[in-house]
């Protein structure tokens, strides 16, 4: 017979294990307290036992024995809780308040026993009670036996021990309950974690475990199955959607490729163009598709992968001073004034490549559209928030507020940058470079309008500190 899925549990089954040590330990304990208890009680009752008997003895020794049958006589009458025997040296009854002698075969020396004693109770029932004594021989030759009734302290030990033993058993109860309905609860999260999995299994990436707010280990589990599931599903709609994307994206710059080659074509065909700057022109517009395909791959790997790749730790101000020396005379021979503000000791966690490619493509954008007599500034210092900021400032015509933000996407090319050769890729490579850092993407109004140049461009890329 297979049991119900609760009592398969692992939790139960620990339940299981610890109430059987607890039962194990309480039943060792319990077995303690009963000896104590009960060798305490017997303790106790030879001690009083063997002072009632010292103190008939000091009697008999001061005034002989009929002192000693007379404070017999009045102690049976008291309610002392004795039980008492003088006998002749011949085993024979002077007084007391039992009739024989429990002891069997008394040589001389003191002597413990233990008997039991017949009374009523208030129901007229005879019942019988424990009882000890201790018996002696008198100097004289009489016999002396000192005897009490432990019917009374058993009775209390027992009590003790019947409520210890109904005390362990409402914990194993209670622990039974518990162990069931913390089973439950487990097997409740547990069960919405395998869904979660089946369903995923399935097909279904949008599926999420729910995460009950108690901040437990389940809840720890829940939300690290749930970031797993995020990313999984960014990477899979990173993969299915890159070759689309790719093939939309290229659209354009491959038509008019093929556009230019068929115009050409035609004009070598008439005799009107010249083959060789035919041949020329294509190759120039293939490597603007290949750097097209390429940006459009990296931006699609960064949106797919959610994190840069690769992350290292490195200066910021080095990567800086590397892609400055190789602007730098690309702006003195289009005449413009570059200068770099570098601070030192920028560290930064990330994938270097990416992060060049990004600076790279920003000063390229500022090189594109500062006129000659203009000027570039590339600065890398820490905010008082501890981020790290790369800023390329230019005097250029700027990017107008309400379009700072479109700018940024894919293939967004302004009206003043018509003429300009790209496919407006640059900064929406930045912008996934700057996300995939954990970082981000600023767009400023540059230093202002100062005669037919300005107001310019401030573009900052903004990088956590590392952790």
């Amino acid at each position: 017979m297979r049991l119900p899925r609760i009592f398969r549990t692992t939790p139960f089954r620990l339940t299981l294990l610890f109430l059987a040590l607890f039962a194990s330990a309480a039943s060792a304990f319990l077995a303690y307290i009963y000896v104590a208890t009960a060798g305490e009680a017997t303790r106790r009752t030879d001690q009083e036992i063997t002072r009632e008997m010292y103190s008939l003895v000091a009697a008999y020794d001061r005034a002989g024995v009929d002192a000693v049958n007379q404070s017999l006589i009045e102690r049976a009458a008291s309610e002392r809780p004795f039980l008492y025997l003088l006998m002749d040296e011949q085993k024979k009854r002077i007084s007391g308040s039992i009739e024989a002698s429990p002891v069997e075969k008394f040589a001389g020396p003191p002597a413990w026993t233990s008997f039991s004693v017949t009374d009523t109770d208030p129901q007229g029932r005879t019942v019988k009670h424990p009882a000890r004594g201790l018996q002696e021989l008198l100097s004289g030759g009489e016999i002396l036996f000192v005897g009490a009734d432990i019917g009374e302290d058993e009775a209390y030990v027992v009590k003790i021990v019947r409520a210890l033993w109904g005390a362990g058993a409402l914990v194993i109860v209670l622990g039974l309950a518990g162990g069931v309905l913390v089973s439950r609860n487990v097997t409740r999260s547990m069960v919405g974690l395998s869904e979660v999995v089946d369903a995923v299994r399935n097909g279904d990436l949008g599926a999420r475990a729910h995460v009950r707010g108690t901040r437990d280990e389940f809840d720890e589990l829940a939300a690290g199955v749930n970031e797993m599931l995020d990313r999984l599903e960014r990477s899979m709609a990173g993969h299915r959607h890159a070759g689309d994307a790719i093939a939309h994206d290229l659209r354009s710059p491959l038509t008019r490729l093929r556009a230019r080659l068929e115009a050409a074509y035609l004009d070598v065909e008439a005799g009107k163009g010249d083959p060789t700057q035919a041949l020329a022109q294509a190759l120039e517009d293939t490597d603007g598709v290949l750097k097209t395909f390429g940006a459009v791959l990296s931006i699609a790997r960064l949106q797919a992968a959610g994190t840069a790749p690769d992350p290292v730790l490195f200066d910021a101000a080095e990567l800086a001073a590397d892609i400055s020396e190789l602007y730098e005379p690309l702006c003195e021979d289009k005449g413009i004034d570059f200068s770099a503000e570098l601070a030192n000791d920028l560290m930064v966690r990330g994938n270097r490549e990416f992060l060049a490619q990004a600076l790279a493509n920003i000063l390229d954008n500022a090189v594109k559209y500062t006129p000659a007599g203009g000027a570039i500034m590339l600065r890398t210092r820490r905010r008082s928030s501890g981020e790290v900021e790369y800023s390329v400032t230019d005097t250029g015509p700027g990017v107008p507020e309400e379009d700072r933000e479109r700018v940024i996407e894919r293939f967004v090319r302004l009206e003043n940058s018509r003429n300009q050769p790209g496919a407006g890729l640059g900064l929406s490579l930045v912008g996934a470079v700057a996300e995939a850092h954990g970082g981000r993407l600023e767009l400023a109004e540059g230093p202002g309008k100062v005669g037919e140049m300005g107001p310019g461009l401030r573009v900052a890329l903004v990088l956590p500190r590392p952790a």
